[in-house]
């Protein structure tokens, strides 16, 4: 039963997009309707409940271009016509819960519920919303189905109105319809820190704009700044016992990583969110220490004023923006199996390597290059795993001279060294790999995706392998021009 519905599901899929785009005035208004729901579970059982829909704004995606097919993301949201079923819109995504799952509190048991949302152009009409996920094949099966009627009166309408919110349209390039439309929301910045917000919103603009392939297209990029000021600056971190009042919510630490920034208000920032028409969300986080997150479809996040904020800038842009994978593997991470072994990863960067012959990026493979392709390994995870162990125990005592009240001088002389130690890891391991036979070589190189044997990625190296790069590879810089595409007209 489970291969028939399978093979249904992909039929399905596949030949809704066969057909083409929707027409999107035959079917929906120029509106956004947000679906919030709840995502519940723990890694063997998973329930979805819907929480509240909201009706606001303008559609600001695309509107020739309604089907997702880059067939990326563990979830996928579609919604057809609730009377002939025809498909008329759909979106690949990951999310929080779905990270959560892999987590090792998920494994004994835990339920945890997150808060999510699905932004859909308003439909004219009725309308099936239904949730798919990949099961352990990654093959995508229906898990939530639930009709929609636009003129339900519970939809809520009311005017985006809060007078402590400032928006800044920082880079205006045209319609949002026909752009991609970024919005940068502060957090973690108090009243006074207004000025700093905006300065770091026309840094981290700029940065965005310089970088290929975006600067390819600087002119059909809308960037908005949206911030509404906490009451405290900073963010929470837990092993330091530092807990801050702010308006997003974000901590460090979250699933128990120390680096990983990420919230659970779902609803606060996508309320703030939705100031201005967006395709994509960062958000700036006003703090020093090195963390950030990304989660395709859903937001990243990075602190503003590390040695690293550039690289954490674009690197988890990647994730959030095009789906990209982590290449690094030997960084621990709160992930358990995130990419199950002798299944192809949906992710475009990484592969498993189970048909050489098929492989996903051999258009773009440089001319004579063996698969597997054997470059210096072992010496590099030789290098990086003693930094990981040592940058593990001067995070650990930082934390530690934090949560016990210390002399401030002592902890920022912890700090300072850290941050020494960690730019002349960088520069060792830039050195080590500018000096490989394979750099600037499209092949399959092992050790990504968290794991050291068995997944590959595309090139020796790239931003979303490692700190020292501010460059992405030739495989994932040609994603995020196709993702790019979708959004314009």
């Amino acid at each position: 039963m489970k291969i028939l519905v399978t093979l249904v599901v992909i039929m399905y899929v596949s030949l809704s997009m066969s057909f083409g785009q929707s027409d999107f005035n035959t079917h929906f208004n120029d509106q956004t309707l947000r679906i919030d729901f709840f995502h519940i579970g723990n890694s063997e059982e998973e329930w979805i409940t819907l929480d509240q829909l909201y009706c606001y704004g303008i559609w600001a995606g695309s509107r020739t271009k309604l089907i997702d097919s880059f067939n990326n993301g563990k979830y996928y949201i579609q919604i057809s016509d609730s009377a002939d079923h025809n498909l008329l819109f759909s979106s690949g995504f990951d999310s929080y819960f779905g990270e959560y799952q892999t987590s090792s509190e998920a494994a004994r048991g835990v339920k945890r519920t997150y808060h999510e949302s699905a932004l859909i152009p308003m439909p004219h009409k009725k309308v099936s919303f239904k949730l798919l996920k990949r099961d352990a094949q990654n093959d995508l099966l229906p898990i939530f189905q639930k009709i929609i009627d636009p003129n339900d009166v519970m939809i809520i309408r009311d005017k985006i109105l809060d007078d402590q919110v400032k928006i800044f349209a920082v880079h205006k390039s045209g319609d949002p319809h026909k752009c991609l439309d970024v919005v940068m929301l502060g957090e973690g910045y108090s009243v006074a820190q207004a000025d700093k917000y905006y300065n770091d919103l026309v840094f981290f603009s700029r940065l965005l704009l310089k970088n290929p392939p975006y600067d390819r297209y600087a002119n059909h990029i809308n960037i908005y700044g949206v911030l509404k000021p906490s009451q405290e600056s900073g963010i929470d971190e837990p092993r330091a016992g530092i807990f801050k009042n702010t308006v997003l919510n974000f901590t460090f630490n979250s699933l128990g990583s120390e680096r990983y920034v990420m919230t659970e208000d779902n609803r606060t920032l996508r309320d703030i969110a939705a100031h201005v028409p967006y395709d994509a969300i960062y958000v700036m986080v006003n703090h020093k220490r090195y963390g950030g997150g990304g989660i395709q479809n859903l937001y990243c996040s990075f602190t503003t004023d590390n040695q690293w904020r550039e690289y954490l800038f674009l690197h988890e842009f990647g994730h959030s923006f095009a789906g990209l994978a982590d290449e690094y593997y030997t960084s621990s991470t709160a992930y358990n199996d995130f990419y199950p072994t002798g299944v192809e990863p949906y992710s475009p960067n990484i592969t498993a390597l189970l048909d050489p012959d098929s492989l996903k990026w051999r258009h773009l493979l440089s001319e004579g290059i063996a698969i597997p392709t054997l470059w210096e390994k072992a010496e590099y995870d030789e290098m990086d795993l003693a930094w990981q162990k040592k940058r593990r125990e001067m995070n650990d005592e930082i934390a530690r001279l934090k949560r016990t009240g210390a002399d401030p001088e002592k902890i920022k002389n912890a700090e300072r060294a850290y941050d020494v130690s960690d730019s002349t890891h960088a520069r060792r391991i830039r050195h080590f790999l500018d000096g490989s036979d394979y750099v600037g070589k499209v092949g399959a190189f092992e050790g990504a995706g968290y794991v050291s044997k068995g997944l590959y990625r595309p090139m020796l190296d790239c931003i979303m392998f490692s700190k020292t790069q501010l460059r992405f590879c030739q495989v994932c810089e040609q994603r995020i021009e196709k993702v790019i595409n979708h959004y314009l007209e």
